[in-house]
This record gives C-alpha cells, structure tokens and sequence, in this order.
C-alpha cells in the first residue's frame, strides 16, 4: 500500500514528504511536479505569500536515472522565506525570545484549541504547522500519484464548480474539453461566464476586508471496476476519498455523485440503472456493463463501478481577515481585534488542486491495493489481466 508523512512548518527550512510503496520503474521528474506545485500558488484572489514563494521540488531519495527504485521516495520543498525566520523558528535553545511570543489567537484557526491541547502559551508552535503552506508538498507527492495513474489510462482532474454562490454550468462538456477550459481559467472553472462574476465577487469581499469560499470538484475518469471493498469500514473507497479529502486545510464539507441532493429526491431519481452492451467491449471498454447517468459518482457500495468517480468539497472563507475579527488574549484574556498575517482573499482555485492531489493518492492506493507488485511492470501485468477479466465476464 501506498503511505505518506509530511513534516515542515509554514517558515521552517523546507517541507518534506516521504511516499512508501511507490512500485519500482515509475518515470517521475522535478519538472512535471514543479508544474503541479505552479498551479497551487497561482489563481486568481491569491496573497502576498505567493509573490515570495514560488516552489520547486527536489527528489531526495528512492529515484535514480528518472525512474523509481522501490524504495521510499523523498520530496523536499523549500520555504524561500526561511531566510527572514532562521532565529523566530530556530530549533536552538539559544535562540528564545519570549518577547516574540504569539498569544493572541486568530477566530477560524487551529490556534487556541491547539495551544490548549498540546499546552503552549506561543501560538506561533501551533498556526506554523496548521498553516495551509502545508499542502505544498502534499501536491508534489499527489504529483507522484498522478504519474502512476497516468501509466494506467486514468486522469484526475480538478475544477472550481461554485464560489460565493455563483455555479459554474458544466453544459454537457466531455471531461477533456472541461480540462481544456479550466486550464485557462484563473479560476480552475470551466464556464467563462461564471467565472467573471466570481471575479468580481472576489473582488467585491476584498474591497470589504472579507474573504470568499466556494465549492471544487474533482473528477477521476479511467478508473476500472472494483478499486475498494464492501467488506470493512475502512476499504470503502468512498470513505477513504472523503477522509483525505476532508484533512485539507479549510475543507468543511465532502460529498460524492449527487451528495446531499440524494436526500432531497425520490430513489427514482438517485439510483443510475444498468444497461449491457457487447459492443464496447469491441470498441476497446473494459466491461459491457454500463449506466447513462452517474448519480452515484461512480462508486457503490464503496466499490469503484467503472464510471468517473466524482467528488466535491466545500472550503470556508479564510478566517484570516484584513477586516479583523474579535478574539481573546490567551494569557490576559483581554478582547482585541485579530491580528493578520499574509493572507488570501480567495484560495478556491488552489484548493481543486490539492484535493485533486489527495483524492489521486487514494485512488492510487487503491488501485495497488488491488493489482500489487514491487514494480511497474508486474502490477501493468495484474492490471492487464483483470481487464481481460472483466471483458469475459
């Protein structure tokens, strides 16, 4: 199985990733995760953090020659401000300074909870790990992810469906033409005419002070038949997209195929019936077995059905507003007015990346976890000939 651990906080040195499960001869290079790391810090809305930074991968381990060995594979991402904060974040006891504490907590951050749970008076040892600079390289080792679907004819991609109320309409486009129309958005959308006005939503919270959330959903399209179980809780593919999902930073909410709207209609209207047709099975599909409309997402029963699999998550509003709000002074309880750091005025568009980048881990995950193999070779074999299962079935 695939496994990851990230490390690094917000101004620390670098942010690391260490990826274990990684199949030997998968071709990977800095370049094509640098691309994926571009389009996180780029969208329109973004901050000043952006201007500083502009990030780039370096492999450390478990790649030779631009091929994966099989062994952990190691991806760093250097913080460039790093160099203003050598003494704030020093890992050396020489280097306190009691007078740059942090004890004012921001509203809608990790900040108080966390200084309350792990008992700190700094919240500055909380928000520098909680900070979304996080999911940086959690992109870089989705990046990885993405390489290894991509060997295997399947593609996650990641849009901007909503924000500030505004809906993009997806007007019965195909998936590549909707990757095509989000590659040159500012906004990861698909709809021109939608995305002007989040524009200027956007820009209309910004001259208040405020900030603005919205909706992103990611499509997976390729994806065989039977990723996932049924069997136990935790196998449910489904359930797993939704927990890596909902662990990004200022994700409040999940939902699969129709999501919620399936509470809201008669089972005539959510359930996708079953149709059978030989013939695309000549035309080169995997199975016979198809549905003409995706209610479900492409998943039941926690098992992937062979149709796109189709994910949404809603992220908040920063909390961090250039309009503060009201907090606490956690040592002299004094209300004041939040304090701001660098912040965004609106994160969507990065936000369809990261979550693309998370759902292609598990997805990649769970395809090993149905294929196996210590290389890229022997899983292709496995792969092939379940497919060549599916069509005789």
């Amino acid at each position: 199985m695939l496994r990851y651990l990230t490390a690094g906080e917000s101004h620390g040195p670098q942010l690391t990733a260490i990826i274990e499960g990684i199949p030997a001869g998968l071709k990977i290079s800095e370049e094509t995760i640098n691309v994926d790391l571009a389009r996180r810090q780029g969208g329109y809305g973004r901050g000043g953090r952006m201007l500083i930074e502009k990030d780039q991968v370096q492999i450390l381990s478990g790649v030779r020659w631009g091929e994966t060995i099989g062994s952990p594979v190691t991806l760093c991402v250097v913080n460039r401000d790093w160099v203003n904060w050598q003494e704030k974040m020093s890992p050396h006891e020489r280097h306190r300074d009691e007078k740059i504490r942090v004890t004012r907590s921001r509203p809608g951050h990790a900040d108080l909870p966390g200084a309350m749970k792990y008992n700190h008076r700094d919240v500055r040892n909380i928000l520098e790990r909680s900070s979304a600079r996080e999911t940086a390289v959690r992109v870089a080792v989705g990046s990885v992810a993405r390489a290894f679907l991509a060997a295997f004819g399947i593609a996650v991609s990641g849009f901007v469906v909503e924000l500030g109320g505004i809906k993009a309409e997806r007007r019965g486009l195909s998936s590549d033409r909707l990757r095509e129309l989000a590659a040159k958005s500012e906004l990861a959308t698909y709809d021109p005419e939608a995305e002007e006005r989040m524009k200027a939503f956007i820009d209309s919270v910004k001259e208040a002070g405020d900030t603005a959330g919205g909706v992103v959903e990611v499509v997976v399209t390729g994806a065989p038949v039977g990723l996932g179980s049924h069997v136990q809780w935790d196998r449910k593919l489904d359930a797993r997209l939704a927990m890596a999902v909902m662990s990004i930073q200022a994700i409040k909410g999940v939902e699969i195929g129709l999501g919620f709207d399936t509470a809201r209609r008669p089972g005539s209207q959510v359930h996708d019936e079953i149709y059978f047709d030989s013939s695309r099975i000549t035309r080169g599909e995997a199975s016979g077995f198809f549905r003409k409309t995706n209610n479900a997402g492409g998943i039941e029963g926690g098992i992937s059905n062979g149709e796109e699999i189709i994910i949404r998550a809603a992220m908040k509003p920063i909390p961090t507003l250039y309009k503060p709000l009201s907090s606490v002074d956690m040592l002299t309880k004094e209300t004041f007015e939040a304090t701001v750091e660098r912040s965004d005025v609106c994160a969507v568009p990065a936000a369809a990346v990261v979550v693309e980048s998370v759902v292609a881990l598990e997805v990649a995950n769970a395809l090993l976890e149905k294929f196996g193999g210590d290389s890229l070779a022997e899983v292709r074999r496995n792969y092939d000939a379940y497919i060549d299962y599916l069509r005789s079935f």
